[in-house]
C-alpha cells in the first residue's frame, strides 16, 4: 500500500513479488508432507495389525503342527492296537496249538493217567511262549449213573476226598479228574462238572462240535500261586479215541488263564508307554471288562478292535495315554511366535513413532519455510512502503523549506518518527502495537519525569503495523509543531492526548493544545499539515479533522482497529 503524496512513486515501488528458490524448497517440503504414507494415518492400528497377523500365522502353524501330531498319534495308536491284538492272538493260538497236540497225544492212550497230564503240564510250563497259563486239567466223559464207581476210582488215583460236583441233570458229565500242578490252590478244581456250569458247558459243547480249542467266557479261577480267587477264562480241547471206526469222545483237556496274567504275558506292561488295555467278552452282556491293564478304560478315546481267542469272540479296547493340550513342538512354536509378534509390535511402534516424528519435523520445516518466505515478502512490502513514505516526505519537505539546514532538520525528525514506530513494531514482531506505546514513543523527547506538560490516556487498543506507522507520523508532526509554535514552546503550555473506541472496528484519537501562544488566523501552510491531511488520512482510510483554533491546535484522527487475522504475517497458519 502506498503511503505518501507521490502516489506514482509508491505504486512503482510496490510490484508483485517474485518467487525464488525458497518457494521451490517450500513446495517440495509441502508436497512431501502432504503425500502422507498410509501407515501414518493409523499410528496405533498398524503395529496392532502386525501383531495380530503374526499371531494368526503362529496359531495357524500351531494348528498345522497339532494336526500332524494328531495324525502321527492316531497312526501310533493304530499301530499299538494292532501290535497288542496280534500279541494276544498269538499267545492264544500258541496255547490252543499246544492243547491240540496234547489232545492228539492223549487220544493214543487207552487210559489217561496222572502221569500223562503231569508230563504234558510240565512241558507247557517249561515253554516260555506259553508262560501265561495256569493249571492244566483233564475231565473224562462218563455217564451220570457211573458217578459212584468213578468217585471210588478217583479217590484212589486223584485225592482221597474226591467228589463229583454236578448241578445238572444231563446223562453225561465231564468231572475234572486231574489238575496239574497238584498243589493246594489247584485242588479246589477237583470234581467240578464242566457241563454243570453254563459258561464252561457252552465252551465245552462248542469245542466238541468243532473239534477245535475253544475258550470260555469270564469264569472264576483258583490261582495256582495261592488260594485267592482270580477272574479269567479257560480253553478246552476235546480228546477222541484214536484208530479206525467212529470216533468216541474220551474227555476234555483244558487250561485255565488268569486274564491279567494272560494280558501281561502277551504284552509287557513296560512296552505299553502309558497305553491302557481292556479285554471284554463280546458274547456276554456284561459291560465290565475281563481285565484292564495300564491306563483306565476310556471308551470315547479308545481304539476298539474285535479279537478271537480260541474260537471265542472278544473285544479289545486300547486307550491312548492322556496327552497334553499342546505338544512340545507346538508349545515351542507358540512361544516363539508370540515372542516374534511382541518384538515386531515394539519395532513397528518405534518405526511408526519415528515416522510421526519425521512427519512432524517436516511439517515444522514447512511452517518455518513458509514463515520465512512470508516474512521476506512482508519485509519487502514494508520496506517498499517505508521507502515510499520517505520519498514522499523528502519531496514535500524540499518544497516547504527554504534552506538546507531547515530541510535536514525537518527530514531527520520525520525519519526518526518512522524509526521510533518501527522499533515498536520490531519489538512486537510486526504484530499489534498499542496506541499508548505509539504516543509514548513520539512524545518521549518532550516530556521529563511526568511533569504534566503532556498527558495521554485511553483504553488499551491494538493497532495493525501500517496504522501504527501512520499514527506515529501524525503524532510526530503534531508534537513537532507544538514544540516550535504551539503549547510546548512555552512553559505554561499543555498538551492532552486521549483516545477511545468509537465503533467495534474504529478508534478516535484526539489531540488538544492549551496554554500556548495564540494561533494566528493567517499562517503559512506547512508540510506537517499536508502530511497529516493527505498522507496520514490516505493511510488510515479516514479523514483527519485538523483545526488551528486560536487557543490551541485541535486534531481528531480516526484509526482502524482491524482483527489480527487481517494483517498478521502468520494469520493463515493461526487460522
Amino acid at each position: 500500500m502506498s503511503a505518501g503524496g507521490d502516489y506514482r512513486t509508491g505504486r512503482m515501488l510496490q510490484q508483485k513479488p517474485r518467487y525464488g528458490t525458497g518457494d521451490r524448497v517450500e513446495g517440495r517440503i509441502s508436497a512431501k508432507v502432504t503425500a502422507q504414507r498410509w501407515y501414518l494415518r493409523f499410528p496405533r492400528g498398524i503395529p496392532v495389525a502386525i501383531f495380530l497377523l503374526v499371531s494368526t500365522i503362529t496359531v495357524l502353524s500351531v494348528a498345522a503342527i497339532e494336526q500332524v501330531e494328531g495324525q502321527r498319534a492316531a497312526a501310533q495308536h493304530r499301530q499299538m492296537s494292532a501290535s497288542v491284538t496280534s500279541a494276544i492272538e498269538r499267545l492264544a493260538n500258541a496255547n490252543g496249538a499246544y492243547l491240540r497236540a496234547g489232545a492228539a497225544l492223549l487220544s493214543t492212550r487207552e487210559h489217561v493217567v496222572r502221569s500223562d497230564i503231569r508230563e504234558f503240564a510240565a512241558q507247557m510250563n517249561e515253554d516260555e511262549t506259553l508262560r501265561a497259563g495256569g493249571a492244566v486239567g483233564w475231565a473224562p466223559l462218563i455217564a451220570r449213573a457211573d458217578i459212584p464207581a468213578f468217585e471210588r476210582m478217583a479217590r484212589t488215583e486223584a485225592i482221597a476226598s474226591y467228589t463229583v460236583r454236578s448241578g445238572g441233570s444231563d446223562p453225561l458229565v465231564l468231572p475234572m479228574l486231574y489238575v496239574e500242578p497238584d498243589i493246594a490252590g489247584n485242588r479246589a478244581g477237583y470234581g467240578i462238572d464242566i457241563l454243570g456250569e453254563p459258561v464252561r458247558a457252552l465252551a465245552a459243547l462248542r469245542a466238541i462240535r468243532s473239534s477245535r480249542p475253544t475258550a470260555t467266557g469270564a469264569i472264576n479261577l483258583i490261582s495256582h500261586a495261592g488260594m485267592s480267587s482270580a477272574g479269567g477264562f479257560g480253553i478246552f480241547m476235546p480228546v477222541y479215541t484214536a484208530g479206525p471206526g467212529a470216533r468216541r469222545l474220551k474227555g476234555l483237556i483244558g487250561r485255565g488263564f488268569s486274564s491279567a496274567e494272560f494280558i501281561t504275558a502277551a504284552v509287557n506292561p513296560r512296552d505299553l508307554q502309558g497305553y491302557g488295555i481292556a479285554l471284554y467278552d463280546a458274547e456276554s452282556p456284561q459291560l465290565a471288562p475281563l481285565v484292564a491293564v495300564g491306563a483306565p478304560p476310556q471308551p470315547d478315546r479308545a481304539i476298539v478292535r474285535a479279537i478271537t481267542i480260541a474260537d471265542h469272540r472278544m473285544t479289545l479296547a486300547v486307550t491312548p495315554p492322556a496327552s497334553a493340550a499342546l505338544s512340545g513342538l507346538s508349545l515351542l512354536t507358540l512361544l516363539f511366535g508370540l515372542l516374534v509378534a511382541v518384538l515386531l509390535l515394539v519395532v513397528a511402534g518405534l518405526i511408526t513413532r519415528h515416522a510421526l516424528e519425521d512427519r512432524a519435523t517436516l511439517a515444522w520445516l514447512e511452517e518455518q519455510a513458509s514463515i520465512r518466505n512470508m516474512l521476506t515478502r512482508e519485509l519487502n512490502h514494508r520496506v517498499k512502503n517505508t521507502l515510499a513514505n520517505v520519498l514522499s516526505i523528502v519531496a514535500l519537505t524540499r518544497r516547504r523549506t527554504e534552506n538546507v539546514d531547515e530541510f535536514v532538520t525537518a527530514l531527520i525528525g520525520r525519519v526518526r518518527a518512522l524509526s521510533a514506530t518501527h522499533d515498536l513494531l520490531t519489538q512486537s514482531e510486526w504484530g499489534t502495537t498499542q496506541i499508548a506505546a505509539v504516543v509514548a514513543a513520539e512524545i518521549a523527547p518532550y516530556t521529563q519525569d511526568n511533569d504534566g506538560v503532556v498527558t495521554a490516556r485511553g483504553p488499551g487498543v491494538e493497532l495493525a503495523p501500517n496504522d501504527a506507522l501512520s499514527l506515529g507520523l501524525a503524532i510526530h508532526e503534531l508534537v513537532t509543531n507544538a514544540s516550535k509554535y504551539g503549547a510546548l514552546s512555552v512553559a505554561e503550555g499543555r498538551v492532552e492526548i486521549t483516545w477511545a473506541m468509537v465503533t467495534e472496528h474504529l478508534a478516535r484519537v484526539d489531540w488538544r493544545e492549551s496554554g500556548g501562544p495564540r494561533v494566528p488566523a493567517e499562517r503559512r501552510r506547512g508540510f506537517g499539515t499536508d502530511l497529516i491531511e493527505k498522507i496520514v488520512a490516505h493511510e488510515l482510510k479516514n479523514p483527519v479533522d485538523l483545526d488551528f483554533a486560536e487557543d490551541g491546535v485541535r486534531c481528531a484522527l480516526l484509526v482502524p482497529v482491524r482483527p489480527p487475522a487481517a494483517f498478521q504475517i502468520r494469520a493463515a497458519k493461526l487460522a
